[in-house]
């Protein structure tokens, strides 16, 4: 019997990098798409609690699918308690543009939604991949020009892997990123610090009034074993991340500065 894999990502339901992660796993899994009905890039784990959401099937390349008219997050819900599909599996993804260093996965959609999932108690493992232009990000995903093969490969190599030798018990979601020339092969990574220079240029609109775009480059590196610096040479970046943000390094200190007992002034 197949593993029950739930396929989900945050470039919509339409976008060609989640049919190329369709595509890499029907031969090995028993799957269903759950995806946001539109493009959700960017919305990290943010969920729909103050509207309904609403849960359509559809067609899409001759496969029956649900399009969520919500979240990656809201995708995920509707997939493991609406639906009760009850996946062995969550993958997120193939996201069109690469989600690396601690900057990414906090806004990342497709990472949001595999931390979601694990937060629910479903393992998930999510896969972008690198653009050669960042402008790719903002096309329509449907009709993404770069080849998704190796990406393919990657996917379901990854997956086979992980149905048949369990998921890492010390990671909550695994975060793979693929370049978008695979010169090398796997990196066990951590994350980078950041991934964009981050800046702001001001506009005025046609009545003179001032607006703004957030913008900035891509990093041009970043330190050896870090997800950046992987993808920069060419590995495919395999990263374990965890649901606890708790940074025990700083008990100490704080120790220091409000002792165990201490009245409050």
């Amino acid at each position: 019997m197949k593993t029950r894999i739930l396929l989900t990502n945050d470039d919509g339901v339409n976008s060609a990098g989640l049919w190329a992660a369709y595509e890499a796993l029907a031969d090995i899994a028993e799957i269903t798409v759950v995806a946001p009905a539109t493009q959700q890039s960017a919305v990290g784990r943010s969920i729909s609690i103050f509207e309904p959401i609403r849960a359509s099937e559809v067609a899409i390349n001759g496969v029956r699918a649900w399009a969520v008219g919500g979240k990656p997050t809201d995708s995920v819900i509707i997939g493991l308690f609406a639906l009760d599909l009850r996946p062995a599996l969550v993958v997120s993804g193939i996201n069109i543009g690469e989600n690396l260093s601690t900057e990414s996965i906090m806004t990342s959609g497709t990472v949001g939604a595999a931390l979601e999932a694990s937060n629910q108690g479903t393992p998930a493992v999510a896969f972008s991949l690198q653009v050669e232009d960042q402008g790719d990000k903002f096309d329509d995903p449907r009709f993404y020009r770069q080849s998704f093969e190796g990406a393919k490969k990657v996917v379901r190599d990854v997956c086979e892997r992980l149905i048949r030798s369990g998921f890492p018990s010390e990671a909550d979601v695994i975060n793979i990123n693929v370049p978008s020339r695979i010169t090398g092969g796997y990196e066990i990574t951590r994350l980078a610090h950041k991934l964009f220079r981050t800046g702001v240029e001001k506009r005025l609109d046609p009545r003179g009034r001032p607006y703004f775009w957030i913008n900035g480059p891509l990093v041009d590196d970043a330190e050896e074993g870090t997800d950046v610096h992987a993808v920069r040479k060419g590995n495919v970046s395999i990263t374990p991340v965890t649901l606890d943000c708790t940074s025990g390094a700083a008990n100490p200190q704080l120790a220091k500065m409000f002792p165990d007992g201490e009245r409050l002034p």
